[in-house]
């Protein structure tokens, strides 16, 4: 397995699967701006990476996908303009062009739960225990919970919360919409799951699943007309590729 490790986040690849892990297990895997970098630099090695067709975020230990930021942390940022122009891990997450899957377990707070709806699919253990406790805190959430809740579980269920930052159980989230696998708690059941449907994913072809996943996230902006373009672009795009030589043949009669 390849491995580009960095402070306390590394990426690890194998069999067309990158892993990108949230290594700070003594802290719950609690985010720092320097994770931030981190982050980003492991989605754009996963994306530049032709060996790599799907990718899943885990956290390392036992007892945390990921407890959010640190607040210790927070305190490097001089002023309200310094924080506005962090830098942001959310939109590396969202910037993967390949298929991505969350192995959720225990804590995924605030930004946590952040990445996980970043994520394309989720694999949640029974253990895990969800919030956005911003509001809470003083201030709202800025990496897409309010995005991703509503367009996942609906309005209603995003405004409760969010302005309550109550816990909610992995079954809860289930009920909600918001996971597409719910696996027994047993030691690495969510990551041997991941992985399972990872293996799947890249056994095909990543120019066709990339195609799928940039047709499903244009189904959210486009009208069904201008959708319906994208994909038919994206199919002749796939058709395009040499690996698809063998097919074009046998539907032009033997020419390719």
């Amino acid at each position: 397995m390849a491995d580009k490790t960095d402070g306390h986040v590394r990426l690890e690849v194998e069999n067309n699967i990158g892993e990108i892990t949230l290594n700070r297990p003594s802290k719950h895997n609690a985010l720092t701006p320097d994770m931030y970098r981190q982050i980003a630099t492991c989605c754009a090695d996963a994306n530049e990476t032709s060996a790599v067709h799907v990718v899943i975020l885990r956290g390392a230990g036992e007892r945390a996908f990921c407890a959010g930021s640190d607040i210790k942390a927070l305190k490097g940022y001089e002023d309200f303009w310094a924080w506005r122009n962090r830098f942001d891990y959310i939109p590396p997450i969202l910037g993967l062009r390949k298929p991505t899957i969350a192995a959720v377990k225990g804590w995924a707070l605030g930004g946590g739960l952040e990445i996980a709806l970043a994520c394309d699919m989720r694999v949640v253990a029974r253990s895990a225990v969800f919030s956005a406790p911003e509001v809470q805190l003083g201030w709202n959430g800025a990496g897409g919970a309010a995005q991703h809740l509503t367009q996942m579980c609906g309005y209603g269920q995003a405004m409760r919360l969010l302005l309550t930052g109550d816990r909610f159980s992995a079954e809860d989230a289930d009920a909600m919409g918001m996971v597409e696998w719910l696996v027994q708690d047993e030691p690495e059941a969510e990551l041997l799951k991941a992985r399972e449907i990872a293996a799947q994913i890249a056994e095909y072809s990543s120019v066709a699943t990339q195609s799928v996943k940039a047709a499903v996230r244009g189904a959210m902006d486009l009208s069904t007309e201008q959708g319906l373009r994208h994909e038919n672009d994206l199919m002749s795009l796939c058709f395009a590729k040499s690996e698809h030589a063998k097919l074009r043949a046998e539907i032009n009669g033997g020419h390719s």
